[in-house]
């Protein structure tokens, strides 16, 4: 691999730093890299430090200063911090800065000022560009890697060939396993019994299988399959693999056997052979002689010692005495046949690139045909713009947009994120009048699987050779602590042969470690009055030895299982004594000025679940509460989501036997075994169970899952069961969590076979899900936090413990493909590696190993534990090889940890202290006091109301019965006659799937509004033009609520309702159809204050000026007071007027006819729908006030058009349409502003 030459980098002066150019800062862990660029922010802002003329001289705002990150979280807060280090920069120029004392955090902003502008006429100047670029935080470009790729591609369409509309689907992972599942059926399916056992031994389902490609499918293209007929390729390695079985049955099995067994006999008789090993080793060659005589590859319990034993190396450790070793060709006969059923030849790799390949060329084919991308083709789209015919235009229009960028986490960069701003910014160019600024460590470059790659960043570390800064201090750490995490790495770097991170040693490394100093802590851990070493090391050995007096490595579940107890034993006994105020944190200079430790400093550091769960465990049985965090914590991994789906299976279907005694025998349900088995043999106890989960059935279907599944946990006692144990309250929250999961996602679906089908799928891919995650309790910020180290990065605890110090996964050649980089620095993807392949993957494993081990012991402020375990091959750790590597393991782990704390207070190696079983006795909460009872009245109720929080009782009105505004008589009697042609009725779909009898109902009402809202999104007219869309979306949508005999009928109307002229007046004959409307806006949601409405007088001013003052439901009395809010289906511009409409399902008869204007207002007025839209058409009046310079009710307000989506074959497609009169609508607008309206007080 190639390797860079690098001198000590020097340390960054944030003040002093080039703002031009491309620069490269690392900033080591705890170093205040956050703080940095926030100074750097304001700096930018004021245009400090730039030549005279530069075109950043001026100054920037935050829409033109682009800053990257890599998380939405880490972008809220870098939003946040960047704000109030604006504002704090702002107060140290105001002309009061003086009585203003400098903190830590305001010191570096006040040697700015005064070094820079220290005349105070230029402050005001400053302060101004300050505060505005505060402002305009909101509008500030900070943003993810993907959203700022997302919105390039929008801004500059043309440039970038981004053109045609495309959604981003956020999660493609349903996408990705019906693709896998189509390569299932494609490929696999067809084939014979014999080659698809060949697939099933590496991939049970297709959901196994997408589990493997998903990681290469972004390589697919790199991938060379040696036949496009993977069946093909299948049949050539069960042939060989038959070929080489023959062979080996071919040997004289059966001439072998008595000279075999004759000389194991007299082995036994001179006593070198035990029997105990004899007999076992005679038994085989039975199975040896079924074998050669059947058609099986190889006799089972070929890794039994009966077998193993007749191997040549074998052999000679089982027998005793000093004669001659006995030999027979039969020996390595059996060998082979060992070897060649440990190493079958497979037809995965093959396998592998042929699905990859299949499935990714799928995936990309599928996208299209949906207008869709995921977040990996937005930076590809990107990429490939900026690479492609006006890549020069966009990049420099893009240049001009954003002169200056700052790239956080930049050790996360992947090579293409790296092209796009190497593209855009020429980082080996410098150019002047820009300025990108590269932030990250590349010691935390821990996020490879993901697809971040250390060597990207080598590459730009090489584009900015000179430009290279370090910050050196840290301020998170107390300085022991800082020093003995120096002197592991610089141990490693002198003791190692490659350097500390595997890059070199020294300077001249590519990656070298530069240790930092330490701002220190004002406190020290300190346990009985003494200051504690901030770095201990325990060391666990094996006493056993093999036959030749080596010392055995210890069996990794053994050592993880002693570690944890230990572990665990350790921190109830640091809490006990904090409890007695001698541990804790003391004042330097003062030990007796003691903070005591408590459980919230604490954090455990793990590699997985499996160590977790064994901290914890060892937590548990000592009385001490703790919470699992990791990148994968979403609750549908937890073993209650397990069992919620065991009893929703039983509520779906009671009378399942097997489903009910399941859900009976959950561990949360906590039933006695005497009573579940009871179940078994007592017809009436289990008849009484069965009718109580029917009950469940029925409560799900009248009420809902949420419902029915809270009656189920209190039937059972289960909040009162779990609060009483340690995890009760996280084990309960968790339960619930899931149930308004479950509840949200009924909506969307018909029936509770639907919902248990839907979560059954979403708990198989819960480990790879985002979205989900686990709700956090207030009470887990007081308890111990075991963290993976992935999840730790970024954080920092008092105390930290790294139990599992030497644990590793290495590469294996048993893989089917592995990668790395090659010598030019490419990521490759090698399948069927060879050994070479394998041990330079493992060594970039082991790369990684060190860096995680970096961040691991950085965490910590003031202390940290590391187990280090005599585990099999414990030097090829991350920790094993900065102790020294494979010369270190020639030795007791004891002395090489010696070796490394020798002279160095800081550290400290000792024996893994042994386990006790203190428990930790947690203090009791105070006891609460009576309930606080407020001294003074709520000075007014204030809440938040829509119309549908309307009620109504009794008549109001003129008496007299709606009629539609028509011309005259005659005109309606031909509205009427046209109305009830049968011609009309002649429909081509039959008449039991005529949309008049389409079902009806409040679920099929919201069916259809969220059908025409998508058609909305997806533009109407676009629709119009591609009608396989819309049925490729009826069908979907319809499959999964039985309704699959509706869709021709669905696809006719909703094209219908598009395509259909709509009138929007009864007095101009003005109409349009939506599917020529230009401005429009879906679920158009609004809110707006109501000061003490009557709803009495609100109501009577709609009823006098609407409908000709025809009788309605008249609204209860009451009052608005607070928000008024509603969302309105859709708001479209016509010929210079705005329109509010609304979709109406509902059923008025069973033909065309019925849906007259008469009909309709009939309607309009028994369900108060003309409340709704003039409170609509009210917010609309609002917003085109405060929008348009020049509104004009009569001008620009078109008025409301009620679509009754039955009637949309009708004479008047099924349109309603209103336009109150302009005093009402100023009357209400008063009215709500709490202004007094004529009458009002009579109300």
């Amino acid at each position: 691999m190639t390797t860079t030459t690098a001198a000590t980098n020097p340390n960054l002066d944030p003040l002093a730093l080039p703002l031009n150019g491309s620069s490269l800062i690392e900033a080591s862990a705890g170093t205040g890299k956050t703080f940095t660029i926030a100074i750097l922010y304001v700096r930018l802002v004021l245009g400090h430090g730039q030549p005279k003329g530069s075109a950043l001289a001026a100054g920037m705002l935050p829409p033109n200063l682009l800053v990257v990150t890599f998380t939405d979280a880490a972008t809220k807060e870098l939003r946040d911090r960047i704000r109030t280090r604006l504002t704090q920069a702002a107060e140290v120029f105001s002309s009061t800065s003086d009585s203003i004392q400098a903190s830590a955090e305001t010191a570096l902003i006040h040697q700015l000022r005064d070094e820079s502008y220290p005349d105070p006429a230029t402050w005001p100047d400053c302060r101004k560009k300050l505060l505005l670029a505060a402002e305009w935080m909101d509008e500030a470009a900070v943003s993810t890697i993907h959203a700022w790729c997302n919105r390039m591609l929008t801004e500059h369409a043309f440039d970038s060939g981004s053109l045609f509309r495309l959604t981003l689907e956020t999660d493609q992972s349903e996408l990705l396993d019906e693709v896998a599942r189509d390569y299932w059926r494609t490929f696999i399916y067809p084939l014979s019994p014999v080659l698809m056992d060949e697939v099933l031994s590496h991939w049970k389902t297709p959901d196994d299988l997408r589990a493997s490609v998903h990681n290469l499918i972004g390589d697919a293209d790199s991938f060379k399959v040696a036949t496009d007929d993977v069946k093909q390729a299948i049949e050539a390695t069960v042939q060989r693999r038959m070929e080489q079985a023959q062979a080996l049955k071919a040997h004289p099995w059966v001439n072998w056997k008595p000279v075999v067994t004759d000389m194991l006999i007299e082995l036994n008789k001179s006593k070198r052979l035990h029997g105990g090993s004899m007999k076992p080793m005679i038994a085989a060659w039975d199975k040896l002689l079924e074998w050669a005589a059947s058609d099986e590859l190889y006799p089972e319990g070929l890794d039994k010692a009966g077998f193993q034993n007749q191997t040549p190396n074998i052999l000679t450790t089982k027998l005793k005495g000093d004669g001659d070793v006995p030999h027979h060709p039969a020996f390595d006969a059996i060998e082979e046949l060992i070897e060649f059923s440990e190493s079958l030849p497979s037809a995965e790799s093959d396998i592998l690139r042929h699905a990859t390949r299949w499935i990714a060329a799928r995936l990309e084919s599928e996208k299209q045909k949906r207008s869709e991308m995921g977040f990996d083709d937005l930076l590809t789209r990107l990429d490939d713009a900026l690479h492609g015919p006006r890549g020069d235009q966009l990049a420099a229009t893009i240049r001009r947009q954003f002169p200056v960028a700052l790239i956080d986490e930049f050790q996360d960069t992947d090579p293409v994120q790296y092209r796009i701003f190497n593209r855009i910014y020429r980082v080996a160019e410098n150019h002047p009048d820009t300025c990108l600024l590269m932030i990250g460590d590349p010691k935390q470059a821990i996020y490879g699987f993901r697809g971040a790659d250390i060597y990207t960043y080598l590459d730009a570390r090489t584009g900015a050779r000179d430009r290279t800064w370090t910050l050196g201090r840290n301020f998170r750490s107390s300085k022991p602590m800082v020093t003995a995490v120096n002197r592991v790495f610089e141990h490693g770097d002198l003791n190692s042969p490659e350097g500390a991170f595997l890059f070199g040693k020294g300077d001249t490394s590519a990656l070298p470690f530069q240790g930092v100093a330490a701002n220190g802590t004002k406190r020290l851990w300190s346990v009985n009055g003494d200051i504690q070493p901030s770095l201990t090391l325990w060391s666990l050995e094996s006493d056993q030895e093999d036959r030749n007096g080596n010392r055995k490595s210890l069996a990794k579940g053994t050592a993880t299982t002693d570690v944890a107890e230990t572990c665990a034993s350790e921190i109830a006994r640091l809490l006990t004594l904090g409890q007695q105020g001698l541990a804790g944190f003391a004042l330097e200079g003062n030990t007796s000025d003691l903070e005591p430790v408590e459980p919230k400093d604490i954090a455990i550091l793990v590699n997985n679940r499996n160590e977790a769960a064994a901290v914890r465990d060892a937590l548990g049985q000592r009385r001490i509460k703790s919470v699992y965090l990791s990148d994968r914590d979403s609750v549908l991994t937890s073993q209650e989501a397990k069992e919620v789906l065991y009893w929703l299976k039983a509520f779906a279907e009671p009378r399942q036997l097997a489903y009910t005694r399941a859900a009976l025998a959950t561990p949360t349900l906590g039933l006695p075994w005497s009573y579940l088995d009871r179940l078994l043999t007592d017809e009436m106890a289990l008849e009484r169970e069965i009718e109580r989960f029917m009950g469940y059935q029925q409560q799900w279907q009248s009420q809902g899952v949420l419902p029915m599944l809270r009656s189920f946990l209190m039937d059972f006692d289960v909040p009162g069961q779990l609060l009483q144990r340690a995890d009760g309250e996280r084990r309960l929250t968790d339960i619930l969590h899931i149930a308004e999961l479950l509840q949200q996602d009924s909506l969307q679906l018909d029936g509770e076979h639907a919902l248990v089908h839907h979560y059954t799928q979403i708990l198989r891919a819960a480990d790879e899900e985002d979205e989900h995650r686990t709700l956090r309790l207030e009470s887990d910020a007081g308890l111990v936090k075991v963290i993976t180290v992935h999840k730790s990065k970024g954080l920092e605890y008092p105390l930290v413990f790294l139990p599992f110090g030497t644990a590793f996964r290495a590469q294996s050649e048993k893989q089917s493909f592995v990668r790395y980089h090659d010598d030019h620095s490419q990521l490759v993807t090698v399948f069927d590696p060879s050994p070479q392949d394998v041990a330079r993957a493992d060594r970039e494993r082991l790369g990684e190993d060190i860096r995680k081990l970096y961040v691991a012991l950085t965490r910590a402020r003031f202390a940290t534990w590391v187990g280090v375990a005599d585990i099999e091959n414990w030097h090829l750790s991350g920790l094993g090889y900065l102790l020294g590597g494979e010369p270190a393991a020639q030795q007791p782990l004891s002395d090489a940890l010696n070796h490394l704390v020798n002279g160095h207070t800081e550290l400290c190696a000792e024996p893994l202290p042994a386990a006790t079983g203190l428990r930790y006795a947690e203090e009791a909460p105070a006891a609460l006091g009576p309930a606080l009872i407020s001294t003074r009245e709520a000075r007014e109720n204030w809440w938040i109301a829509s119309y549908s929080s309307l009620e109504y009782s009794g008549l109001s009105g003129t008496g007299i019965v709606f009629a539609g505004e028509v011309e005259d008589a005659e005109t309606q009697n031909l509205l009427e006659e046209g109305a009830h042609n049968p011609e009309a009725d002649d429909l081509i779909i039959p008449l039991s799937h005529s949309l008049h009898h389409f079902p009806k109902g409040a679920g099929p009402g919201t069916f259809l509004h969220d059908l025409l809202e998508w058609c909305v999104q997806q533009g109407l007219q676009h629709i119009v033009n591609n009608p396989s869309q819309l049925r490729e979306q009826l069908t979907r949508r319809c499959s999964t609520r039985g309704w699959s005999d509706w869709v021709d009928t669905l696809e006719q109307w909703i094209l219908a309702l598009i395509r259909q002229p709509l009138p929007l007046s009864r007095s101009s004959g003005e109409s349009t159809s939506l599917a020529s409307l230009g401005t429009l806006r879906p679920e158009l949601e609004f809110w707006f204050e109501s000061r003490n409405v009557s709803t009495r007088a609100m109501d009577r001013l709609v009823t006098e000026h609407t409908l000709n003052g025809a009788d309605r439901p008249r609204v209860d009395d009451g009052r608005f007071n607070g928000m008024l809010k509603g969302f309105i289906d859709l708001v479209f511009e016509h010929n210079g007027q705005y329109y509010v409409l609304d979709y109406k399902s509902n059923y008025l008869g069973d033909n065309d006819s019925a849906y007259t204007d008469q009909a309709m207002g009939e309607a309009i007025l028994e369900k108060r729908y003309d409340l709704q839209y003039i409170l609509y058409l009210l917010a609309l009046h609002r917003l085109l006030k405060a929008r348009l310079p020049d509104y004009d009710y009569g001008q620009h307000m078109g008025g409301a058009v009620y679509l009754f989506l039955r009637g949309v074959n009708a004479p008047g497609a099924g349109a309603f349409t209103d336009k109150p009169p302009r005093a009402l609508i100023e009357q209400l607008d008063a009215m709500f502003d709490g202004k007094a309206v004529p009458g009002e007080v009579a109300a």
